[in-house]
């Protein structure tokens, strides 16, 4: 079984009164998009973690600022129902060791194209001592309009993303391995060899075929993994251009649990010289649990350091309905 804890923000109620942050995901088709990023605030290197949730009947947003040491934090919270057109603009303040810090958004004419995340017509800034020290969206003439704000000195960096999403046998997401890089298309797929049947409730096919498993970036197949009853836990390393992307793999509940249940997939890039294809190279020591939670420090404000290595990591839960 994962060691990993499975806790995310739930959805929010229809009442004033929110729900538990620390809700386990049980919901079948309650998606969950986590952006963690790293800056300065109030004289220290702090997280702020940008969530979006979505469910059948409702949107959510979430802002929280990592509290002295990583303790506690400071949250805002937004609910995107259609009949609460005001709560789409406006703004909240909240004291981070004294000082104010003060979350602006517009989602007015956001458009979310049937995802959890919107992909243009909004903002989401972060303000403090008159800096903008996070902004989000597309909108950011009329983010530092409105926030009456300059940039920061200092740009926020994306340190990591955690993904949950449904399906059945199919799985994709569209994610950027640094800032400066384009939008990749990841698609995850089980199936059998024999047939589609892709039955993943006991780890074998109807007619005994072993179940594989294949990973696509950007329409290549990059990892095609056999005998995936024997081979649920693992590792590889593909080249993407100029980056080497580490993949990691946990899909034994997939295999051997009953009910609602997810796998695990961690993608970590580091730069190397490479040609441009986009091609497995080598194979690497078995998944490690210790990458299945999100740990990160205040270090370079880069998105590679020196020595290549990034500090972005993307944790994705693929959660299957069979």
């Amino acid at each position: 079984m994962m060691q990993d804890q499975v806790l995310i923000p739930a959805c929010f109620s229809s009442s004033e009164k929110l729900m538990d942050d620390s809700v386990g995901v049980t919901r079948s088709g309650q998606s969950v998009f986590m952006s963690v990023y790293r800056t300065k605030i109030a004289d220290q290197c702090r997280l702020i973690t940008i969530t979006w949730c979505k469910n059948l009947l409702l949107h959510g947003l979430s802002v929280s600022v990592e509290g002295p040491e990583g303790e506690s934090q400071y949250t805002c919270k937004v609910e995107l129902k259609p009949w609460y057109f005001w709560r789409k603009q406006g703004s909240k303040r909240f004291l981070v060791e004294g000082k104010p810090v003060d979350i602006f958004w517009d989602l007015k004419a956001a458009k979310f194209n049937g995802e959890t995340e919107p992909s243009s017509e909004y903002y989401v800034a972060v303000v403090y001592d008159e800096e903008v020290v996070l902004l989000i969206g597309d909108l950011k003439k009329d983010a530092y309009r409105k926030t009456g704000c300059r940039p920061a000195l200092i740009d926020p960096l994306l340190v990591s993303r955690k993904e949950h999403i449904f399906g059945k046998k199919k799985f994709f997401t569209r994610v950027k391995f640094h800032e400066k890089g384009r939008i990749h298309e990841i698609a995850i797929e089980c199936k059998s060899r024999s047939n589609n049947s892709g039955n993943l409730s006991n780890g074998n096919s109807p007619n005994g075929v072993d179940p594989e498993m294949e990973i696509r970036i950007d329409g290549n197949l990059v990892i095609h993994v056999k005998h995936l009853q024997w081979k649920f836990r693992g590792n590889e390393s593909i080249k993407m251009n100029k980056v080497r992307l580490e993949v990691y793999w946990d899909v034994h509940d997939w295999l051997f649990s009953p009910g609602l249940r997810h796998a695990l997939f961690i993608f970590k890039p580091t730069l190397v010289s490479s040609s441009p294809s986009l091609v497995p190279t080598s194979s690497s020591p078995p998944f490690s649990s210790s990458l299945s939670s999100q740990t990160v420090s205040s270090g370079s404000l880069e998105g590679f350091s020196a020595s290549g290595s990034s500090d972005f990591c993307l944790f994705l839960y693929a959660w299957s309905y069979n």
